[in-house]
């Protein structure tokens, strides 16, 4: 009898994760490599929170917690839905997780039965499909075009709802293109979704803090008769530098709640009791910090799409949030090294930047978009400047001239 499930058969390892590997890799072996396939900010956790869990730690907090978050997390998230989204939840409408990950998860294996469907707009995030398969669901992908903005039409979402949806997840600022949804374009959806009463909404926000002179709306606030099947996922590893706390958060409908909290109690049991004090900080805090953040983002985004522009064969639009810029290679495909290897797709060409130009990102294949290449700009300024380029030699150094063998 084989060991391994079957279930796995069809999950991918994560081509951000591969591809930081590789880079990784390289690196220990005395490459000089630049890292921009990673999703975590590159700043530190600001003082107050990293005082806050030290300050857990010394007092002796840390021992079990309740499955669902100490109260005063809990409270705290409450604070922050109430203050920054208008939305009001009981505290046992509140769970807390390791990462904004562990809530789609938990949310996945409490609500999904076999074929159930879920409804991903790609590009999307590397997880979001293999979550769903693991959970035993069926993921259905719906594509969106550069052309719209890499944003999900009305049309697109009608004609991708049956009697088996059961989820539609929307990621805003999304991962990996950087586009926000206004409140007009979730009011149109929500328009398609009032139709089609057994179609959940599940709202991943953990980027909500990072977008650029635009503003931040989510599926329950501009839609508030779709918020007892709307589950709104959050967290604090982006806006607060603290990927490495893992601490995520959702709130939804009390019964959902409680499944998850089931989930939880068999798995992690619950998040660590340190970064949850760690989190009340974050979101209590002084969070002067976030406009810094989004300021140093905002010039580095602008800086890239510049260098971008320069290099033959690629092109991009211009991200309203997030810290990524997914980039078109297509004018690359086709082309040849001077080694004479043909790129073919889109992992061809960013194998061929981090092993012959020494610069790591991630190919679109992985968010299930092709030919692109995601380039996270959240790296020093120096490193962007070095890493951009590096790529521009890159591009200039193709060949479009076909090789005979």
């Amino acid at each position: 009898m084989p060991l391994l499930a079957k279930r796995l058969d069809a999950i991918r390892p994560s081509q951000t994760k591969v591809m930081t590997s590789k880079a990784t890799a390289l690196r220990e072996r005395g490459a000089d490599i630049i890292t921009l396939s990673q999703g975590e900010p590159d700043f530190d956790t600001p003082e107050a929170i990293r005082d806050a869990g030290i300050a857990a730690i010394q007092q002796g907090k840390t021992r079990y917690t309740p499955v669902a978050g100490v109260k005063g997390l809990r409270e705290a998230i409450r604070g922050k839905l109430r203050r920054d989204n208008h939305l009001e939840y009981d505290i046992d409408q509140i769970t807390v997780g390791c990462g904004a990950k562990q809530i789609v998860f938990n949310a996945l294996f409490a609500s999904l039965d076999p074929s159930d469907e879920v409804i991903i707009p790609t590009p999307c995030w590397v997880s979001y499909p293999d979550m769903v398969r693991l959970a035993g669901g069926e993921p259905v992908l719906v594509v969106c075009h550069e052309r719209d903005g890499f944003k999900l039409r009305p049309a697109d979402l009608e004609a991708a709802i049956t009697p088996r949806t059961k989820w539609l997840m929307l990621n805003s600022p999304n991962n990996p293109t950087g586009a926000v949804y206004s409140e007009v374009e979730l009011m149109a959806l929500a328009e398609v979704l009032r139709r089609h009463s057994h179609v959940h909404v599940l709202a991943d926000d953990i980027y909500e803090k990072l977008v650029y002179d635009v503003p931040f709306s989510t599926m329950a606030e501009v839609a508030p008769d779709l918020c007892s099947r709307t589950l709104v996922v959050n967290g604090v590893s982006k806006s607060a530098a603290m990927t490495g706390w893992r601490l995520g958060y959702g709130a939804g409908p009390q019964a959902l709640i409680k499944a998850m909290n089931t989930i939880e109690s068999q798995t992690s049991s619950h998040t660590s009791s340190v970064s949850q004090y760690a989190a009340i900080e974050a979101l209590e805090g002084d969070q002067s910090y976030i406009a810094e953040f989004v300021d140093a983002f905002r010039k580095r985004r602008d800086f890239v799409i510049g260098q971008i522009n320069q290099a033959p064969g690629l092109s991009c639009s211009v991200p309203d949030g997030a810290f990524y810029i997914f980039v078109s290679c297509a004018g690359v495909i086709g082309t040849t090294t001077a080694e004479g290897k043909k790129i073919d797709s889109d992992m061809d060409f960013a194998m061929y930047l981090l092993e012959d130009f020494g610069v790591a990102v991630v190919p679109g294949s992985g968010f299930m978009a092709s030919p692109y290449i995601r380039i996270s700009f959240a790296a020093a300024l120096s490193e962007l400047e070095q890493a951009c380029a590096r790529l521009i030699a890159a591009c200039h150094a193709l060949s479009s001239e076909v090789t005979v063998e």
